[in-house]
């Protein structure tokens, strides 16, 4: 092992360079993370020795080196390559000496200015989800096309060729469908493969809040200057920037002058610029100059996919049923799937329980009626229809053949159900029918549910396509 002995933050045993490059190190820790968490985290650590190619870093406990490794290892190891190309890792070891550790109260004095405009953006800019990484993006049809965009600016933006390769890229999509993941996983890819790029990562009403607090202050020109010179300008949810005249003024001569010096602009928003309420026209053709990426609705493989995956990640052996069951039932958002998920293991650990597709009923009944809410009487009498091969008018109609008749039950079967609309207004939706027809029909079809495969399979069918909203999950 090179150079291995005992330093604590620069002590005996290791070269003047390497303990001058592990104080900068430690000063850069401090200003992006903030005292907060230096003091939690980064405090006790102790440069143990290099090993080979390897910075060997120690800690006092095990929760401690736990925590750093998952969560800042990488961060590290990205200043340790910015300091000393030599250093190709990290490794975080529990060492006694660490607790003891001093460390210096002031920045290296040679670190002091370059990191005055850095610890700037890091108090503008808003801080990164750790678990919001590009290796932790589970990627499917409906995402892959704004990953693959997002993946590519990340890429060219930390590399030292650095070329833009579409200016501005913008994404946009629903809420909880990824969007946010992608703006913190390129900002992380940036940060971890060079550290030396500006970048400044907020939503739009924190720039918003910084441009009126500028304004009262009178002060505008530092905002400026911070916005107009960055590398790296990540803009989220810009669709509040809409109806702010001056905010919008404000954002589109930064916008222009980043542009024109060749800096990456990446946004997100709930619409594609076309349609963003009360913004300008001249914003909305600015937006829609680069990339447009969608991040469509998550499909059934998809969802079950990101389950699968948050279960991998925390350590909890889960029966596929259950997962196939909240993959179908919990369709609006990836931020409502994951919630669910860690309400019931959470339940069954601390109650002591196995956790099923029961337990899953039991734990979420909110968002399970939730899910159940947004299927409409209109969307019911559609998917029947298509599925009996009959026309939509005859939901409505006073036909009374069996081939019509049977498909209008079900559909008034499902809609009792699945949606929380009274009998009469049921009734209603199926060609002015009194409730007591609805009733009959709800009755009829729970009857011959119970003796009739071939139905029960239709139900069940026509069910998950409802509570999915696609026709190809399984």
């Amino acid at each position: 092992m090179a150079q291995m002995g005992s330093t604590g933050h620069g002590g005996d045993g290791l070269g003047s360079d390497i303990q001058l490059q592990w104080s900068r190190i430690r000063t850069r820790l401090r200003t992006e993370f903030g005292p907060a968490v230096y003091k939690n985290w980064f405090k006790s650590m102790t440069l143990v020795g290099i090993d080979g190619k390897a910075a060997v870093i120690g800690v006092p406990t095990r929760l401690r080196r736990d925590w750093i490794e998952q969560h800042y290892r990488e961060r590290i190891r990205a200043f340790w390559q910015a300091e000393n190309k030599a250093i190709a890792d990290v490794q975080i070891v529990i060492f006694a000496g660490a607790a003891q550790a001093g460390e210096p109260d002031e920045p290296a004095p040679a670190l002091a200015a370059v990191n005055g405009a850095e610890a700037e953006e890091r108090d503008v800019g808003a801080p990164l989800n750790p678990r919001f990484t590009f290796a932790n993006f589970v990627v499917g049809n409906p995402n892959r096309f704004a990953f693959e965009a997002a993946r590519r600016v990340a890429e060219s933006a930390a590399s030292p060729q650095w070329s833009v390769p579409f200016n501005p890229l913008f994404l946009f999509g629903g809420v909880g469908l990824g969007k946010t993941h992608l703006m913190h996983a390129i900002a992380w890819q940036i940060r971890c493969n060079n550290p030396s790029r500006r970048l400044i990562y907020l939503s739009a009403e924190k720039f918003m809040e910084h441009f009126v607090r500028a304004l009262r202050q009178n002060n505008t020109m530092p905002f400026k200057k911070m916005f107009r010179t960055v590398d790296i300008l990540m803009i989220d949810d810009f669709q509040f920037i809409g109806g702010k005249d001056s905010t919008q003024e404000e954002f589109f001569h930064t916008f222009n002058e980043l542009m024109d010096l060749n800096r990456q602009i990446v946004i997100s928003a709930d619409k594609p610029p076309t349609e963003l309420a009360n913004v300008e026209e001249r914003m909305r053709s600015r937006l829609a100059w680069g990339m447009v990426a969608d991040v469509h609705p998550t499909t059934f493989e998809l969802r079950l996919g990101i389950l699968q995956s948050k279960a991998e990640q925390m350590k909890a052996a889960l029966p596929l049923r259950l997962l196939e069951f909240l993959a179908q039932r919990i369709t609006s958002n990836v931020r409502e799937l994951e919630g669910a998920l860690h309400r019931i293991v959470a339940h069954a650990q601390l109650v002591g329980r196995e956790i099923t597709v029961e337990v899953a009923e039991e734990v979420l009944p909110d968002l399970l009626r939730k899910a159940a809410r947004r299927v409409a009487i209109d969307e019911i009498q559609k998917r029947v229809a298509e599925h009996y091969n009959i026309k939509l008018v005859d939901m409505h109609s006073a036909r009374r053949a069996r081939a019509v008749a049977r498909p209008r039950q079900v559909a008034m079967y499902l809609c009792k159900l699945m949606t929380q609309r009274s009998l009469p207004e049921i009734g209603k939706k199926f060609g002015g029918r009194d409730h007591t027809t609805v009733i009959h029909a709800v009755r009829r079809i729970e009857e011959l549910r119970a003796i009739d495969k071939t139905l029960a399979e239709d139900l069940d069918i026509l069910k998950r396509i409802l509570e999915t909203g696609e026709r190809g999950a399984p």
